[in-house]
């Protein structure tokens, strides 16, 4: 299990190796969200992701002889980018498993970090059953995209940065609204904040119709997903939580938000608007539950945005979005 001992090992290993993101805010987006918003930009972390923080933190963490054999991964795109730049940057191979509809601006990317690209329709094939036959042939280890000690302790180091973050804005109390999908990136932030300020408690936030972390929450157990695609939020659509992230967010977390594809591709233009910033709509939605489902929220919140790896026509739509 992650702890904080662990996402503090994390950032050592980090060090010159991540962007801290800032804090940034905006009055146009204070006024839609009738409160104070502050938005954490992951998409300009390295490959446009928060995931290359647990890509590094867990490929850093193997043993030299182990590393040197090479890696892979499982990922529509984000996770997918990281590894292969953590992988790049090691001087080690790496092999991403992705589906063949992931975008085409994830795809490339991750080809242009020098990973070897294995594509699989996953309609018709089983990417487990791939990616465990060319691990085994070539002896490469797997680094899973959130349920992993060390990948969860690499995204904790977000929380870290927000805890300082938020002593530097004079914040002891907040919701902090985490885009979320296997619950990696909100585990890791939440057990970082539940030892540094534990007044601040991460709210999950997902699409509609792609709530799993939500009905999890609230039911006490793990709830799957009827549909395994089907939103414009694709970086965070997973069949269910992950078995070692959900003890972790039903413990810290508080009620899951929802929002609609819609309501994200409106938060996409608008961080674009008013931030400057690129985000995809699985990063947005965080951003979206602040701006549009702010009821149970109180006067200040943190939105994370986790990525930015939007394909052009995607955020062509969300710039035409009706106000």
């Amino acid at each position: 299990m992650a702890t904080i001992e662990m996402i503090e090992a994390a950032r050592d290993r980090l060090a010159g190796r991540v962007r801290r993101t800032p804090l940034l805010s905006s009055p146009f987006l204070n006024e839609i969200a009738g409160r104070r918003v502050l938005v954490k930009p992951e998409c300009l972390q390295h490959t446009g992701s928060f995931k290359f923080r647990g890509a590094w933190s867990a490929i850093s963490h193997l043993a030299p002889d182990v590393r040197a054999r090479g890696v892979i991964a499982f990922s529509s795109g984000n996770h997918a980018q990281g590894v292969a730049l953590a992988a790049k940057l090691h001087g080690i191979p790496s092999v991403i498993v992705m589906p063949s509809d992931a975008p085409r601006i994830k795809i490339e990317n991750t080809r242009a970090y020098r990973a070897d690209v294995v594509l699989y329709d996953r309609a018709t094939e089983d990417r487990d059953a791939i990616g465990a036959q060319i691990s085994q042939e070539r002896g490469l280890t797997l680094i899973r995209p959130f349920d992993d000690p060390l990948v969860i302790a690499g995204q904790g180091t977000a929380g870290l940065e927000i805890a300082e973050q938020a002593a530097e804005e004079g914040l002891d109390a907040a919701d902090v609204l985490v885009p979320t999908g296997g619950g990696g990136f909100a585990s890791g932030i939440a057990l970082a904040l539940e030892a540094k300020v534990p007044r601040l408690r991460v709210r999950t936030c997902e699409p509609e119709g792609f709530d799993d972390v939500a009905r999890s929450i609230a039911a006490g157990r793990i709830e799957r997903n009827a549909s395994h695609a089907g939103s414009v939020c694709d970086a965070i659509v997973t069949p269910q939580p992950g078995n070692l992230t959900f003890p972790i967010l039903s413990r810290l977390c508080g009620p899951g938000m929802v929002v609609t594809d819609q309501e994200a591709l409106r938060a996409v233009a608008l961080a674009f608007q008013r931030l400057k910033i690129v985000v995809e709509p699985g990063g947005a939605v965080a951003l979206a539950a602040a701006l549009f489902h702010g009821e149970t929220l109180g006067d200040t919140v943190i939105a994370v945005v986790s990525g930015g790896n939007v394909d052009s026509n995607v955020f062509e739509d969300a710039l035409r979005q009706k106000p």
